[in-house]
């Protein structure tokens, strides 16, 4: 999957990285990557690039696809269980190391309400126990959307250092499940940052909720430096347009 997904962040499109020397100073289990979220399955396809490159001695570059010779294999993430039933691919897909989880606040486009799964939760535990963990916290493609504070609750149950991500791009370039390339050229980003400084014991889910959402650069606050102009080139945009910007 690897050697056949590279062009896709270093040929059709390029991949600009930073911050990819923390990868090197991390543990080998107990890790837990949080990022904003653009399409189905091309943004955590480029991590694991990403993270074996890094591993590899490739820093902020995914440079000769050689690095994927010797991958770490206890790289997992987490991920809607409708979205892995969607289709042959995505089941495909969910052997490389999905953990599914049943969403608590949407199902098949509808809204509902349903309390959470505690073997969603002690999955992901059994996985940080293991590995690393990627999570996309907003649980939707869709930008600005608030942080679920399941994420929080996991943080402060078990504790993972826990290292924000933030990409840029691929909604730009691929359709929304990130299978398919929409558009090329284009430059995508990915900033791994330093690890968030937490207090397991005494940051509240809220505390740590709002760490996460100026980690990603998700924050409402975030909203106030994009120029009104630009915010109104994206809606008019997405009216007219059959993927989402």
């Amino acid at each position: 999957m690897g050697t056949l997904t590279h062009r896709r962040y270093r040929g059709f499109n390029e991949l600009q990285i930073e911050g990819s020397e923390i990868i090197t100073h991390l543990p080998q289990s107990g890790v837990l990557f949080v990022s904003n979220h653009q399409t189905y399955f091309a943004d955590v396809v480029a991590m694991f690039h990403v993270f074996n490159a890094s591993l590899s001695g490739r820093i902020d570059s995914i440079k000769n696809v050689g690095y994927l010779w010797n991958p770490k294999l206890n790289v997992y993430y987490v991920a809607a269980s409708e979205t892995m039933k969607s289709g042959f691919l995505p089941r495909i897909l969910a052997y490389a190391g999905a953990v599914s989880v049943q969403r608590t606040w949407r199902e098949k486009g509808k809204e509902v309400d349903r309390p959470v799964n505690l073997s969603d939760t002690e999955n992901i535990g059994i996985a940080l126990h293991d590995g690393w963990v990627i999570t996309f916290p907003q649980g939707t493609t869709k930008p600005w959307k608030p942080i679920r504070k399941g994420t929080a609750h996991i943080i402060k149950q078990y504790k993972p250092i826990v290292v924000p991500i933030v990409i840029d791009g691929f909604r730009r370039s691929f359709d929304k499940k990130g299978i398919r390339i929409k558009k090329r050229g284009i430059l995508q980003s990915m900033e791994i940052k330093e690890p968030l400084e937490i207090d397991y014991e005494n940051d509240s889910v809220e505390d740590i909720v709002e760490k996460i959402e100026y980690a990603i650069e998700q924050h409402p606050s975030f909203l106030k430096v994009i120029p009104n102009d630009e915010i109104n080139a994206m809606e008019e945009l997405n009216k007219t347009r059959k993927w989402e910007y």
